[in-house]
C-alpha cells in the first residue's frame, strides 16, 4: 500500500493495542458486565440512527453480536477484572485466529490448507508455553476466561463468514453497520447479569458515582476503537487487497504489551515473551503473512482485533489491487 494508507493502518493497530490498557484502567470503578453494557450502549447511540442496517439476516446479525460482542467482551472484561494482565490479554486473544480455522473446518466444511494447519499447531505451542510459564500473579482462571473470549470471537467469525453479510468490497459501511447493529444484543443482557451478580445497590451506586476513568474508557473503546477504528479499517479493506491490510493487525499485541508496560508497569517474563513470539509466528503463518503477495484460494483468518475471514484469489495481490479479483473480506467487531 502507499504511505498514507499504511500509516492509517498502523494508527488503527495502535488504537486497538492501547484499547486493552484503557479497558483495564476503567475497570477499577465498575463491575465488568456493567462496563460492557455501557460500552455497547455508547456504540449504539447515536450511530444506529445514522448507519444503515446490514444486508445480513436478522438471525445472523444477532448471532454475530452474541458471540463477537456479548461473549467476547463480556468474557474479556471479566478476565481483566479477575487479574489477567492487559498486555498478556492482547496476546492470548490472538488464539482466535487458529480457533477460527478449526471452527470453520468443523461448521463450514472448509478444509484448511497445509500452511494453516502448521500455523495453528505453532500458535497452539506458543499458547501452551505462555499458559504454563505465565507469572504467578496471573490467575489460571483469568487465563482460561481469556481463552474463552477468544473462542467466542472465533465462533462469531464463523457466523459472520456463513452469513455472507458485510462484504467490505461492496462498501466501506458494511462492516461498520454490522458492528453497530449487532451491538443491540449486548446492553440489556449485560445489565441484567450485572444486577444478578453484583446486586441492584452496587449497580445503582456505580451508575450514580461514575468517575472520569470509566467514562473516558467507555468513550475510547466505543467511539475510537470501535467506530473510528473500524471506519478507517473497513475503508482500507474496501480499497486495497486484504493481503496488504490484514498483516498490520500483527502490531496489536506488541503495542498492547508495550502500553501495559509503560502505563501499568506490566513486565512479561521470559516464558510469556517466548511463547508470545511463537504464538504470533503461528498467527503469521496461519494468515499467510509470509506469502501475502500471492493469496491462495481458501480461508485465511486475519489476526488482530478485527478477526477478518478472507477469501483470497490466486492472482498476486498487487495485480488484484482495486480490480474485480480483489479478495472478498468479511469484517467483524472490535
Amino acid at each position: 500500500m502507499p504511505l498514507r494508507p499504511s500509516l492509517l493502518a498502523t494508527l488503527v493497530a495502535v488504537i486497538w493495542g492501547v484499547n486493552f490498557v484503557v479497558i483495564d484502567l476503567g475497570l477499577g470503578d465498575l463491575p465488568p458486565t456493567l462496563f460492557v453494557a455501557l460500552r455497547f450502549l455508547a456504540v449504539l447511540v447515536p450511530a444506529i440512527f445514522l448507519v444503515p442496517r446490514p444486508a445480513a439476516r436478522w438471525r445472523d446479525v444477532l448471532l454475530v453480536g452474541t458471540f463477537m460482542s456479548l461473549g467476547q467482551f463480556g468474557l474479556l472484561y471479566t478476565a481483566l477484572a479477575l487479574g489477567m494482565p492487559a498486555g498478556l490479554a492482547s496476546l492470548v486473544l490472538q488464539a482466535q485466529v487458529g480457533l477460527t480455522v478449526l471452527f470453520a473446518a468443523a461448521a463450514l466444511r472448509e478444509v484448511p490448507t497445509r500452511r494453516q494447519v502448521i500455523g495453528v499447531l505453532v500458535g497452539a505451542a506458543g499458547l501452551i508455553v505462555v499458559g504454563l510459564g505465565r507469572s504467578e500473579s496471573t490467575p489460571a482462571l483469568a487465563f482460561v476466561v481469556t481463552l474463552a473470549a477468544a473462542s467466542s470471537w472465533a465462533v462469531g467469525n464463523v457466523v459472520q463468514r456463513r452469513s455472507g453479510g458485510g462484504a467490505v468490497g461492496r462498501s466501506w459501511t458494511d462492516g461498520l453497520s454490522m458492528t453497530v447493529w449487532s451491538a443491540l444484543v449486548v446492553p440489556v443482557p449485560m445489565l441484567g447479569l450485572a444486577l444478578w451478580t453484583d446486586g441492584p445497590d452496587a449497580v445503582g451506586h456505580a451508575l450514580t458515582h461514575l468517575t472520569p476513568a470509566p467514562l473516558l474508557s467507555t468513550a475510547y473503546t466505543a467511539w475510537l476503537a470501535s467506530l473510528v477504528g473500524y471506519g478507517i479499517w473497513n475503508g482500507l479493506l474496501a480499497r486495497y487487497p486484504a493481503s496488504a491490510v490484514v498483516p498490520f493487525t500483527m502490531l496489536v499485541p506488541p503495542v498492547g504489551m508495550a502500553a501495559a508496560w509503560l502505563v501499568l508497569d506490566e513486565v512479561p517474563n521470559v516464558a510469556e515473551v517466548t511463547g508470545g513470539a511463537v504464538l504470533l509466528l503461528g498467527v503469521a503463518v496461519t494468515t499467510g503473512v509470509p506469502h501475502r503477495a500471492t493469496a491462495r484460494r481458501g480461508v485465511v483468518v486475519g489476526g488482530g482485533v478485527g478477526g477478518d475471514v478472507v477469501r483470497g484469489d490466486k492472482r498476486p495481490a498487487e495485480e488484484s489491487n482495486g480490480g474485480p479479483g480483489r479478495a472478498e473480506t468479511r469484517r467483524s467487531l472490535s
